[in-house]
């Protein structure tokens, strides 16, 4: 197959180049707003990178920049002859009378160097695609990433003036200040439906990656159950769940009967009366309009929960993750690689992912053995210690092994970079795998 450049020049601008570099050179002032758009990089013209790095050296140095100090500094860094001589430095000034249309210039030069990259870009997933020693869903993956790197690039605001986000901000203080009734429950981010936690939090907060850990069958999954049934469920916003430890069906059986206030014990053993069916019926009616997303793939790849996630966030929006849980994920080169490298590597993906989708992912994790009988801390997190280091949030579950009555339980907030710390008392019904926050005689 014919190379998709062959024949053919790539995307670029000579003049726009020129027109950049001379009304620098014109008026020094112009340098933040080249910024803005364009690095050495972003020119097509070897000579014309030379002429901006040397432009941003003496600006880094706070020097005047003009023809001369300009001059001296390619030729200190032996760089004046390939970057065209003095001559050719001279006249960059007289292609443009004014800088008054530097951003005009520096768009187009930042235009073209996008196609280029993206020309390059093709040619290496063209590559990767013949490549038959790569598993097709690590070339799919590394080509979504190299196309996420251009558009995040492209979304780069820079800074923005006070002014611009003074109505945004009061029209937020207005409405906390406002709030009434259920507008008491303002919150910035996704509300989990526990008050509590909700104020400590502000709710789930974008980009953020969050550990839920515990020891085995003390509550993981039915505490991430009962933020799906608030979040979903009643407040219709979307929520993806990835599934790793039961099947699909299972999932919705245990939340089901949150949902309906069903008894699960009847639920697994199908002795169910008539009002217990009508309340079955009535779960799974809002289960059915509930903007949840499941995936129950076992042994998930790690590529391949990426993948899934991206889809989640580009076809239904899905405003929050929950992944059940770190431990079963599968790395994609396990290797001779030590298990804590492995979790260091899923770790730090989740937390990349989480940032790339503008959305909290919520990560069940099991801690050490070594907890049983006492509250867990960060250092009890299980395989490695880059969880702690990578999450935003950790939270822990503690209570008693009795799980066939009411029992207290005690959420831990053992840390939160952007905001405090603390113990939330929580009730579990078994009966409905669900919890509730504690009333103050429970």
């Amino acid at each position: 197959m014919k190379s998709l450049e062959q024949g053919r020049v790539p995307p670029h601008n000579i003049e726009a180049e020129q027109a950049t570099l001379g009304a620098l050179l014109i008026n020094n002032d112009s340098l933040s707003v080249v910024l803005q758009f364009l690095r050495a990089g972003d020119f097509y013209k070897t000579s014309h990178q030379q002429i901006f790095s040397s432009i941003l050296s003496l600006s880094n140095r706070n020097e005047a920049i003009d023809l001369i100090t300009l001059t001296e500094e390619l030729r200190g860094e032996g760089a004046l002859e390939s970057a065209g001589g003095s001559r050719y430095v001279s006249s960059l000034t007289s292609v443009v009378p004014t800088s008054a249309n530097v951003e005009y210039y520096a768009k187009i030069v930042h235009g073209c160097s996008v196609r280029r990259t993206l020309l390059k870009i093709s040619a290496e997933i063209v590559a990767s695609a013949y490549d038959e020693s790569r598993e097709s869903r690590a070339v799919i993956e590394d080509a979504e990433k190299l196309i996420f790197e251009i558009t995040e690039r492209q979304k780069h605001r820079g800074f923005q003036p006070a002014s611009e986000l003074v109505d945004d901000t009061m029209a937020i203080l207005d409405r906390m200040r406002n709030r009434k009734g259920t507008d008491q429950n303002f919150y910035t981010g996704v509300p989990c439906g526990i008050p509590d936690l909700d104020s400590m939090t502000s709710g789930f907060q974008e980009s953020e990656f969050i550990v839920l850990g515990a020891r085995p069958s003390v509550g993981k999954t039915a505490l991430a159950l009962t933020f799906v049934n608030h979040i979903a469920v009643k407040k219709r916003i979307p929520v993806g769940f990835f599934t790793l430890e039961m099947s699909g069906p299972a999932l919705i059986q245990r939340l089901v009967s949150q949902v309906g206030k069903i008894n699960a014990g009847k639920l697994r053993s199908g002795l169910l009366s008539e009002s217990d069916m009508s309340l079955l019926q009535d779960g799974f009616s809002k289960l059915y309009e509930a903007p949840l997303y499941i995936d129950d793939t076992p042994n998930m790849k790690l590529l391949d929960l990426r993948a899934q996630a991206r889809r989640m966030k580009s076809k239904h929006d899905v405003k929050a993750i929950f992944i059940d849980y770190i431990g079963l994920i599968e790395p994609e080169n396990k290797g001779s690689i030590p298990r804590h490298e492995q979790v260091a590597e899923i770790s730090r993906s989740i937390k990349s992912l989480a940032r790339e989708l503008n959305i909290p992912i919520v990560c069940l994790s099991q801690v050490g053995r070594q907890t049983e009988g006492k509250p867990p801390t960060l250092a009890d997190l299980r395989e490695s210690g880059s969880i702690e280091q990578d999450a935003d949030v950790v939270m822990f579950l503690h209570r008693d092994r009795d799980t066939t009555k009411d029992s207290f339980t005690e959420l831990i907030i053992a840390k939160q970079r952007n905001g405090p710390v603390g113990s939330i008392n929580l009730a579990f019904r078994p009966q409905f795998t669900l919890f509730e926050p504690a009333s103050r005689d429970h």
